[in-house]
């Protein structure tokens, strides 16, 4: 029978004493934060402690703290957490699960999952690549093929345009106003759909369509559909999310992949 090694801090432990983790690294290039803000705002969304930049990672043989690199989207507007381990090495986990974490009574077991979100994965449903000097890892099995197959495709859609990490200059078109639903808040949030959607810089970039959050600053402009705009801003690939029980006039009919972030000196012609 194997000794039992109790929780403590993997500070304290030689990597050589872990007993195996099981990394499940993303599937190629993931999403990182813009800014402090941006960061805050998606620790807002996944119930994370706004003030923290490390949290604990635990598992039935050790914890540690870990911090968060980025996320990877998927399905419907849901996010998967890159976080990076004391010795560098990152995986995915879902943010429900490292909240979970963070609570005392955290036990050896997971204890949430819902169908539509990525499985914890048991020894069965992995193949290990054994290092002298590395803990076992595993890549992601998908919850089925069905998913597997949608998920790829949004993410070939979203990286058919390489998207700049830095603030730039856009000018776009008030397509419509439109309603999605925040799950921590368990309400419609208000955003505003823009069309032809293009970045202006030596060799202007076409987005196409893209959703803000309908801020206080926007409000302010009073904006209608077909009003013209030029804002700077930040732009990450990020599908938006239908409504619950929303009128017709706020539905969206067609996918909206892009999000501006705090939209910035705006002008409206």
């Amino acid at each position: 029978m194997e000794p039992q090694i109790k929780w403590k801090d993997v500070s304290s432990l030689s990597i050589e004493k872990l007993k195996v983790t099981q990394y499940i690294p993303p599937k190629g290039d993931y999403e990182i934060f813009q800014d402090e803000n941006h960061f805050k705002e998606k620790l807002k969304e996944w119930g994370l402690p706004v003030a923290k930049k490390e949290f604990w990672y635990k598992d039935r043989h050790f914890q540690c703290h870990v911090t968060i690199k980025g996320y990877e989207t998927y399905g419907n507007n849901n996010n998967t957490l890159i976080i990076e381990f004391p010795d560098g090495e990152i995986s995915c986990i879902h943010p429900a699960y490292l909240k979970e974490m963070q609570q005392a009574s955290f036990g050896k077991e997971s204890m949430i999952f819902a169908e539509d979100k990525p499985k914890i994965m048991n020894e069965s449903e992995v193949k290990t690549t054994k290092s002298s000097t590395k803990v076992q890892k595993v890549r992601r099995v998908e919850t089925s093929p069905s998913e597997n197959t949608a998920y790829s495709k949004e993410k070939e859609q979203s990286q058919k345009i390489d998207l700049p990490t830095e603030k730039v200059h856009f000018t776009a078109t008030v397509k419509q106003f439109a309603l999605t639903y925040n799950p921590f808040s368990e309400e419609n949030d208000e955003v505003v759909v823009l069309e032809n959607v293009q970045i202006e810089q030596e060799n202007p970039l076409e987005l196409g369509l893209a959703w803000c959050s309908h801020s206080k600053t926007l409000k302010k402009f009073e904006l209608a559909k077909g009003d013209l705009l030029e804002f700077d801003g930040k732009v990450v690939s990020k599908k938006l999310a239908k409504g619950k029980d929303t009128p017709e006039e706020y539905i969206v009919d067609i996918p909206v992949q892009y999000k501006i972030n705090n939209p910035s000196k705006i002008a409206k012609k």
